[in-house]
C-alpha cells in the first residue's frame, strides 16, 4: 500500500468561497493592507509624495534643516515659522530709535532757534477777493503787485481762473486807499480786475487761529490715544501716539529749519498726516495682535517682525501710490496746493518709517506679550467644582 507524502513547502490551496457544510473560510491576504484604503502601492505612492524630515538616531527628534535656514538667511529673512521666511525689522531697532530720538530733538531746537515762518493766517494782514474778465495767472498777479510796492503776496484761485484770492502782509493804508491802490496794482494788459471785497486780518484774530491751531493737534493726538487704546491696548496706544508726534514734529521742524512758510494749508497737512499714519499704523497692530493669538512657540520679536513682513507688500503699494498723487499735486497743482504737498511729502516719509520701526519698539519695550491680547476669564465667572460624598453609599447594605 502505497503512502502519498505531502510537501511541507507546498501551501494548500483554499477555497476562496464558504462551502456548503457552512463553515465560512475567509482568503487570506498576502501582504496586510496598510493605508486602510486602498493597495500597498497606493499607500506608498502617497507616502513618498509627502516630504519627511530626518530624525536623529539617538533621540529621535526631527533634525532641523540647516541647509533651509541657510537660505532663507541669504534672501535677507529667517525661516521661524513654518515656511514662512521673514525679515528681521527689529534687528536694527537701536539705530532706528537713536534716528529717530536725533530728528525730533534736532526738530525741536530749530523751533525754539529759527522759529516758523508763519502765514497771513496766523500773523494778520489783507485778504481780498478778486475777479478777472479773462483769465489770469497767479505768477502775473504777484509780480504785478510787487511792482507796485506789494511784496510777499500770496495768490490763490477761487474755484476758477478768474476768481482769485489774494493776501497781503499787514498795510499802513486804511481800507479806501488801500483798495484804491489794490485796484491800480492788480491790472493787466487787456484784463481788467475788479475787487469784490477786502478783509484786514488783525494780529490778535492771528494769534487765537495759531492757539486754535496747536489745541487741535493736541486734541488730535489725545482721541486717537483713547481710540487705540479701547481698540487695541495701551501699550501699543502710547506707541501709536508717540509715532503721530514724531511725524508731526519733524515735518514742522522742517520747515522751521529750511524757513519755509506754515499757514493753515501745512496745518491742514499735518492734521491728514496723523490720521494718514494712524491707519497704517492699526493695519500692523491688527496683524500683531493676530499673530499672537494664532501662532505659539516664538517670541513677542518675532511676531513683531512676522507681522510686519505679512504687511509690508500692503504698506509698499499704499506709499507708492499716495506719493504719486502728492508729486503730481506738487508739480501740477499750482503756488495754492504747493506747501501743502511739501509737507505731506515730508510726513508720508517720516510716517512709513514710524509705523514700521516707533509704534512696534515702543510696545516691545514695554513688555509686550501675548497675555495683553488673551481674553481672560473673571473670578466671578468661573464654574465652581462641587463635590458631594454621601456617607451612606458607602455603608453595606
Amino acid at each position: 500500500m502505497a503512502i502519498e507524502q505531502k510537501n511541507p513547502n507546498e501551501t494548500p490551496n483554499l477555497p476562496e468561497s464558504s462551502g456548503s457544510d457552512g463553515n465560512d473560510k475567509r482568503r487570506r491576504r498576502n501582504k496586510p493592507r496598510r493605508d486602510g484604503k486602498g493597495s500597498n502601492t497606493q499607500g506608498a505612492a502617497k507616502r513618498s509624495k509627502q516630504p519627511t524630515k530626518a530624525l536623529d538616531s539617538t533621540t529621535l527628534t526631527p533634525v532641523p534643516d540647516i541647509e533651509a535656514d541657510e537660505a532663507a538667511q541669504a534672501e535677507g529673512g529667517i525661516k521661524a515659522v513654518g515656511d514662512q521666511r521673514i525679515i528681521p525689522f527689529m534687528s536694527i531697532e537701536k539705530p532706528m530709535a537713536i534716528l529717530s530720538m536725533l530728528l525730533v530733538i534736532g526738530s525741536i531746537i530749530a523751533i525754539a532757534v529759527n522759529g516758523l515762518n508763519l502765514g497771513l493766517d496766523f500773523t494778520g494782514g489783507v485778504s481780498a477777493d478778486i475777479r478777472y474778465e479773462q483769465p489770469a495767472e497767479q505768477a502775473d498777479v504777484v509780480n504785478a503787485l510787487a511792482d507796485n510796492g506789494f511784496n510777499d503776496a500770496v495768490v490763490q484761485y477761487l474755484g476758477t481762473r478768474e476768481e482769485l484770492l489774494v493776501r497781503l502782509p499787514p498795510q499802513s493804508d486804511n481800507v479806501e486807499g488801500l483798495n484804491s491802490s489794490l485796484s491800480k496794482a492788480l491790472e493787466l494788459p487787456n484784463n481788467h480786475a475788479e475787487i469784490s471785497n477786502v478783509n484786514i486780518i488783525g494780529s490778535q484774530v492771528g494769534n487765537e487761529i495759531y492757539l486754535n491751531s496747536v489745541m487741535a493737534l493736541a486734541l488730535a493726538l489725545a482721541s486717537m490715544l483713547g481710540y487705540v487704546a479701547l481698540r487695541f491696548q495701551f501699550k501699543l496706544a502710547l506707541g501709536a501716539v508717540l509715532a503721530l508726534f514724531h511725524d508731526a514734529i519733524v515735518v514742522i521742524g522742517v520747515f522751521a529749519l529750511f524757513g519755509f512758510p506754515f499757514d493753515l494749508t501745512v496745518l491742514a497737512a499735518v492734521l491728514a498726516l496723523i490720521g494718514y499714519s494712524l491707519n497704517d499704523t492699526i493695519v500692523v497692530y491688527d496683524r500683531i495682535r493676530e499673530n499672537f493669538r494664532r501662532v505659539r512657540g516664538i517670541s513677542p520679536r518675532q511676531i513683531v517682525d512676522l507681522s510686519l513682513t505679512e504687511t509690508l507688500r500692503r504698506t509698499i503699494m499704499t506709499i507708492s501710490t499716495v506719493l504719486l498723487v502728492v508729486l503730481a499735486m506738487m508739480l501740477l497743482g499750482g503756488e495754492g496746493l504747493f506747501w501743502f504737498s511739501v509737507a505731506l511729502f515730508i510726513g508720508l516719509i517720516a510716517g512709513t518709517y514710524s509705523s514700521t520701526y516707533i509704534s512696534s519698539s515702543i510696545p516691545l519695550a514695554m513688555g509686550l506679550s501675548r497675555d495683553d491680547f488673551v481674553v481672560k476669564v473673571k473670578p466671578e465667572f468661573e464654574e465652581e467644582v462641587v463635590s458631594f460624598n454621601d456617607p451612606k453609599m458607602f455603608e453595606d447594605n
